[in-house]
């Protein structure tokens, strides 16, 4: 068994989201592991202990990175622009939450899920520009690990 110094995994953790803030895309185990001297077991290990703690959540069955809150790797009807990339989000929650977390402004291309009509919103200097649109969360929070993706 691998021994995962806190410190590390914390860091291995703000390494893989200023990676995504400047990429729009996740890093590899095999990156994080070279970005910090390691083996390629023990950034499986960091991987894997950072989706245990709910830090990020895996791919099941794998270590690609599936979603790191706010950021979705995979396409969904969450698109944030912002700082001249494009992201993906998990949900209406987490598109607004990407440009508080890249403190920047956005355009979030969104779809409602009950009329699959288009839903374009703006965040401008920290703040959701007016609209009429209303975000449901059909899963309590405290449920959401139980099928991030569902969610």
């Amino acid at each position: 068994m691998i021994h995962i110094d806190q410190d590390q995994l914390w860091h291995a953790r703000a390494h893989i989201y200023q990676h995504i803030a400047d990429t729009a895309h996740p890093p590899t185990v095999d990156q994080v592991a070279d970005h910090f001297g390691l083996s390629r077991s023990e950034g499986e290990a960091l991987f894997q202990e950072l989706d245990r703690v709910h830090a990020l959540f895996l791919e099941p069955g794998t270590l690609d990175i599936r979603i790191a809150n706010p950021f979705s790797a995979v396409p969904t009807d969450f698109r944030v622009t912002a700082q001249g990339r494009s992201y993906w989000a998990n949900c209406g929650w987490d598109a607004l939450g990407i440009p508080a977390a890249l403190h920047a402004d956005a355009t979030i291309e969104a779809t409602c899920a009950q009329s699959g009509d288009p839903l374009p919103l703006t965040v401008q200097d920290g703040r959701l520009l007016p609209t009429d649109a209303v975000v449901h969360f059909l899963v309590p929070f405290a449920r959401w690990y139980e099928d991030m993706v569902f969610t």
